[in-house]
């Protein structure tokens, strides 16, 4: 029997919304329509007006006045403003993840890599491979920072800053940023086998300003039609 504990319906709802703004099946300024989401994931309404307090709430979604919840659209100014705090929160989780890893944990973290570098190679990069490596890295990083095991460092990454690593940066990303990236990660995986808090913190460090000016520098692309678009 799984010892997981089952999530509960707003848990479920919570989950499923992020991943498809993460995916981009969900763009910047898009209305996401309570009725039409609970039929589609066969809930009542209550889990999903619940699940769309919290995103607002965690800054992945806005509530606008008499029209419902929309999608944040991050601009070069949030970038920048969110990567001087991940400048300075993940590479102190990085440090105390190297000092708190568990077995469980650097396995899944070492899935999470091994994923991101098979996706990365020249003939597999496509804009849906791009999608996959986004998720992959936002739970990476969201995988060390729960490894720090402070409830409060990762409270804070939580509602601020994970909301930055958003797929559509990874569209940015040429053959050489992509594989810069891989080593980064890889490197950090070294740097906790070694038992080396320092260097896990260093490398972090190095792979936020590796990111950084591609995350500051890009503009939107352009928008799709998407079937979840409001009229």
């Amino acid at each position: 029997m799984s010892s997981e504990i089952p999530r509960t319906a707003t848990a479920q709802v919570h989950h499923a919304i992020k991943q498809r703004i993460l995916s981009g099946d969900y763009q910047p300024d898009e209305y996401i329509r309570e009725s039409s989401l609970a039929r589609e994931l066969e809930v009542s309404r209550t889990p999903v007006r619940e699940a769309l307090r919290e995103l607002v709430s965690e800054g992945w979604l806005e509530a606008i006045p008499h029209q419902g919840a929309r999608v944040v659209a991050w601009t070069e100014r949030d970038a920048r403003e969110v990567f001087q705090l991940r400048l300075v929160l993940e590479p102190m989780a990085a440090n105390l993840a190297c000092q708190q890893m568990t077995p469980a944990c650097r396995e899944r973290l070492e899935a999470l890599a091994i994923r991101m570098e098979a996706l990365s190679e020249p003939d597999r990069v496509s804009p849906e491979a791009r999608n996959e490596i986004a998720i992959l890295n936002h739970d990476f990083h969201r995988e060390l920072i729960l490894a720090s095991d402070n409830q409060r460092l990762f409270n804070v990454q939580e509602m601020v800053v994970s909301t930055s690593i958003i797929r559509r940066n990874f569209d940015q990303y040429d053959h050489q940023a992509l594989q810069r990236s891989m080593r980064h990660h890889r490197e950090i995986l070294q740097a906790i086998d070694a038992g080396s808090p320092t260097w896990a913190e260093s490398v972090m460090y190095s792979h936020l300003l590796a990111a950084r000016g591609l995350h500051e520098t890009v503009s939107e692309p352009p928008r799709r039609p998407s079937m979840h678009q409001a009229t």
